[in-house]
């Protein structure tokens, strides 16, 4: 569950999915002569665990079972699940060919076999690169470092420059882990890093990846223009192209399978990721394994977004604790000319083994926390919900807006700010300028500036609905004429969101086109490509995919837009989480408009979203 709430009974355990895996975990106790009293307790376990993976954990947990059995304790639970001889004690797993469905640690955690494996493989890689360390040459570094960051020095004054502790602890180790909202810095941080780096060895192998090519493209994007001021010659030696975390890996024809992996590592000296708390536990463990032990890994996000959609919360885990040690205070004083006393990094969320390894950027450049966004992304992180309501029914700051609408249906004003939020783009479709490649720029441009954001894909107030109020608005606007047949879904102007990766077509989820007229006036989807240009595609030919007026905050993860209208459900939902809202509204860059009732603003901003994890604890484990 999202929020960490236990499952019961009353919620949806006929799951078709958890039913047969229970099922399954019952025909094989019995062939393995489980005794009489287990088959009861490993059915609702198994239901559980699969109930627990599919809403995001990593495990299930022992205790919520209790409910189910009230007769017994969490002991007696424990006893006949191991007895059962289709669950292992986590220090006892077994080799091939007896490893058995379910693992139990010591913490009354349960697990199914694979996700335990890629737990304690992901906190083994962890840590082999934490431990490893560099001898950077301190005085060639620190000039260096004074240079790139001589405007921060200006601004802060007395201040430390997180940033420039940053580069350098990136410099000294293996593995560097950045957490930061919108514009606290992290890509100039990179770019002063890659400068260093590139200065010292002409050479060396610089990947760029994300989760999603939207946010590839944007991280290349925003290193471009944040280079700007670097000298040519090392502009020349950036990378010139940044890839999805699965093409960077190889997506190979056999499921769940990468070309790169431990035995075949990437041919890289160092990779930089970012949107980083988008990425799952099984694709953080293959992404990490795929690095070689000595190239550095540096992993950039927001430990406050929401996590992966599948299961694991893993930058958040990774990154709550930026604990730095006394001997790694001195070396940064050194090679940052900062007084070692003004280097005190926050208290942890919770320790972990990954000292010296995670910096907190907390200054936002793009919003002040006493703007409009900054001051509601604040509220909502401390769980000031009350407050921020009482603030937002009073402010007069145009970079935020709030309909108290909680109607099952869309009042009428926020039909309004949905249609006036999309005017400007309606406007670019119908302005024929003689430039075919400058109008779909142009196009583009328009309908980048604004989105509206669901928690749900059904409902009047979800992601479905929305689509098809904004497509009958858009098509009544600029008519038919270029409408393939009619009753066609295509026509000019639909945006669409690819939903699944076609490698043959270059297309990746998440990737959006825009329907227009080719030279012949044919309708294809077009799609940005290299160096500012777009390439088509038929619609026949398309991926998996739907209407994009409107999408999920989970599919926004990793996208900016100047204005966002964030739509929430009329009901306090457990979908609708402190990390959802919080995600949603910083996807704005000037201006964010909240739709939605006072009492689920409230409640989203209490409700945290806890996934049950172990990592932390096989952090501090030793052995592999």
């Amino acid at each position: 569950m999202s929020s960490g709430t236990p499952l019961s009974s009353e919620q949806p355990a006929c799951n078709d999915l958890a039913e047969g895996f229970a099922s399954h975990l019952l025909q094989w106790a019995e062939q393995a002569g489980a005794p009489p009293e287990a088959p009861a307790v490993l059915a609702a376990a198994g239901r559980q665990v699969s109930l627990s993976t599919q809403a995001g954990h990593v495990c299930a947990q022992l205790a919520d079972l209790v409910e189910f059995f009230p007769d017994h304790s969490a002991s007696q639970l424990s006893q006949c699940l191991l007895a059962s001889r289709m669950v292992t004690a986590a220090g006892e797993t077994p080799t091939l060919p007896s490893i058995r469905p379910l693992i139990l640690d010591r913490d009354g955690r349960l697990y199914l076999h694979r996700y335990f494996a890629y737990e304690r493989r992901l906190a083994a890689s962890l840590r082999q690169r934490a431990a490893r360390r560099g001898s950077p040459p301190a005085d060639e570094l620190r000039h260096r470092l004074d240079r790139l960051f001589a405007d921060n020095r200006q601004r802060l004054g007395d201040r430390p420059d997180w940033q420039k502790l940053a580069a350098a602890l990136a410099w000294r180790g293996r593995l560097t882990i950045i957490s930061g909202g919108p514009g606290t810095g992290k890509t100039t941080t990179v770019v002063a890093l890659l400068a260093c780096l590139l200065a010292e060895n002409p050479k060396l192998r610089v990947a760029l990846a994300a989760p999603t090519g939207k946010a590839a493209a944007r991280m290349l994007d925003a290193l471009r223009r944040r280079a700007g001021d670097l000298p040519l010659e090392l502009q020349a030696l950036l990378p010139r192209e940044a890839h999805t975390l699965h093409r960077l890996l190889g997506v190979t024809p056999e499921p769940g399978r990468f070309r790169h992996h431990a035995g075949n590592p990437l041919p890289i000296d160092a990779l930089f990721v970012d949107e980083a708390s988008m990425l799952d536990l099984a694709l953080a463990c293959r992404l990490c394994e795929a690095v070689p032990p000595d190239a550095r890994l540096v992993l950039l996000g927001d430990k406050d977004q929401l996590s992966a959609v599948e299961a694991g919360a893993v930058f958040s885990e990774i990154s709550a604790d930026p604990t730095l040690t006394a001997a790694c205070i001195t070396e940064l004083a050194a090679l940052t000319s900062t007084p070692a006393a003004r280097i005190r990094p926050p208290p942890a969320i919770t320790p972990t083994p990954l000292a010296d390894c995670v910096v907190w950027f907390s200054e936002s450049h793009r919003f002040a926390s006493t703007s409009g966004i900054g001051r509601l992304a604040a509220d909502i992180n401390a769980g000031r919900g009350a407050e921020a309501c009482d603030w937002l029914a009073g402010t007069t700051d145009l970079s935020v807006g709030w309909l108290p609408d909680g109607s099952a249906d869309l009042e009428a004003a926020t039909r309004q700010a949905i249609r006036d939020g999309y005017q400007p783009y309606r406007e670019a479709l119908t302005y024929a300028h003689p430039d075919p490649t400058t109008r779909r720029r142009q196009v583009f441009a328009a309908f980048d500036r604004f989105r509206v954001l669901c928690a749900q894909r059904e409902t009047a107030r979800g992601v479905h609905a929305i689509n098809a109020l904004v497509s009958q608005h858009v098509q009544q606007w600029v008519g038919d004429t270029h409408a393939t047949f009619t009753g066609s879904p295509w026509y000019l102007g639909r945006p669409v969101m690819v939903l699944r990766n076609d490698y043959v077509l270059k297309l990746f989820n998440g990737d959006i086109g825009i329907c227009l007229p080719n030279d012949a006036g044919e309708l294809m989807v077009w799609f940005p490509g290299q160096e500012a240009g777009f390439r088509p595609v038929a619609p026949i030919r398309l991926p998996e995919h739907d209407t994009a007026f409107a999408m999920t905050v989970h599919k926004a993860q990793g996208s900016e837009f100047e204005s966002v209208l964030l739509l929430l459900p009329e009901q306090t939902n457990r979908v609708v989480t402190r990390e959802l809202l919080y995600t949603g509204v910083t996807r704005a860059s000037k201006r964010v408009c909240l739709v939605a009732g006072r009492e689920i603003l409230v409640s989203a901003c209490a409700n945290r979203t806890r996934r049950h994890s172990g990592l932390i604890a096989r952090l501090g484990e030793t052995g592999p």
